[in-house]
């Protein structure tokens, strides 16, 4: 079985080392890895495949920095380019990125079957170019790889029964990954203080928005009077806060260069509490046993806001303020359950599609 697999966002760098180590370890697999470039920044890209033992990719598209119709566009073309010469069985797709739509639409219009894992997710939220993304990649998938039974509910609920698709719920690989990856955790030469709150702002909704992005800044100033916060900054939300006249030098926030996910591993296992807008993360913190605040109005993880370890809060001033001093005196979560599965999807993966290709 020959596969293409198409990464180009942090986060999929991270679900590819998982399903990749499964295809490693079969002598049924060929794979072929393109990087579309999305995410370009070393700290956000190169340093992972070096770091997580990632096969390094066979093509780099260098696609990044545009606009979302030029980029997807774009990518479309090249990876059409790319299909064409190396003619595979599947093409797999993870999550939500332009990167998994124009991928997915180029194997659909090449006859190529799809596999899409993270299929299912809906944040109902039409305005999220990511929500676009996942509907869209879903819709002319062939195998839809859910992390949660919601996300086939979601599927289920949407007609999918009368669709021409595989559905199954194979667990999260980014548990695989929290699992595999926990005890590689590393520092570097980082310093960070004892006790902090780990925090991450990149949400175009949020950065986008300059009067979200102002309340949610002025929040964490605030709470970073009396609690040190840690935020890996990504470079567009730096711009955005340049662009609402933040001052960096004065702010007692820890701002910090993006980190590698085993830098990430390290701030999630040792942060009393996580503030996030990115839809990993908030998983990310349940696996390592941290409550999570989602700095959103709605999430596509919507069990673990039932569950009680995660909140939203969305960019109100006086909500985040308050959920923060109210969650910083409970610590670490007790969990008794499995929302994510068991930390096998990568070997689920690798045999549904060997199964599926027979």
């Amino acid at each position: 079985m020959k596969l293409v697999t198409i990464i180009g966002a942090r986060p999929q760098f991270i679900k590819a080392a998982v399903v990749s180590r499964a295809f490693q370890k079969s002598n049924q697999v060929e794979e072929v890895i393109v990087h579309t470039g999305q995410h370009f920044d070393t700290n956000m890209s190169d340093v992972f495949f070096e770091e997580m033992s990632i096969p390094k990719p066979k093509y780099n598209l260098n696609i990044n920095g545009l606009g979302h119709g030029a980029m997807t566009g774009q990518m479309l073309e090249k990876i059409e380019e790319v299909l064409l010469e190396e003619k595979p069985d599947w093409v797999l797709v993870y999550g939500d990125t332009n990167s998994t739509l124009a991928g997915a639409i180029a194997a659909t219009k090449l006859h190529i079957k799809v596999a899409h894992v993270e299929a299912g997710l809906r944040s109902f939220n039409m305005k999220m170019p990511e929500e676009v993304n996942r509907i869209l990649t879903d819709r002319v998938s062939n195998v839809l790889f859910c992390p949660t039974d919601q996300a086939v509910d979601n599927l289920l609920k949407e007609g999918y029964a009368n669709i021409d698709a595989y559905i199954v719920n194979i667990g999260d690989v980014m548990q695989d990954a929290a699992m595999f990856y926990s005890s590689k955790a590393k520092i570097g030469n980082l310093e960070i203080p004892s006790d902090y709150i780990l925090c991450t702002i990149h949400r175009a909704e949020n950065t986008d928005d300059p009067q979200r992005l102002k309340s949610i800044i002025d929040a964490l100033n605030k709470i970073s009077q009396n609690t040190d916060i840690v935020l890996p900054l990504h470079p567009r939300t730096r711009l955005k806060l340049d662009a609402i006249g933040f001052s960096f030098e004065t702010s007692k926030i820890k701002f910090i260069e993006p980190v590698g996910y085993l830098e990430m591993v390290h701030l999630l296992k040792n942060c009393s509490l996580v503030m996030t807008d990115s839809g990993g993360l908030q998983k990310e913190a349940y696996f390592f046993s941290k409550y999570c605040i989602t700095l959103r109005d709605e999430t596509e993880w919507v069990e673990l806001v039932n569950n009680g370890y995660n909140s939203l809060v969305g960019s109100d001033y006086n909500k985040i303020i308050n959920e923060v001093e109210s969650q910083l005196k409970y610590g670490d979560l007790e969990k008794s359950d499995y929302l994510y599965g068991r930390g096998d999807a990568g070997e689920k993966i690798l045999e549904k599609l060997l199964e599926f290709n027979s």
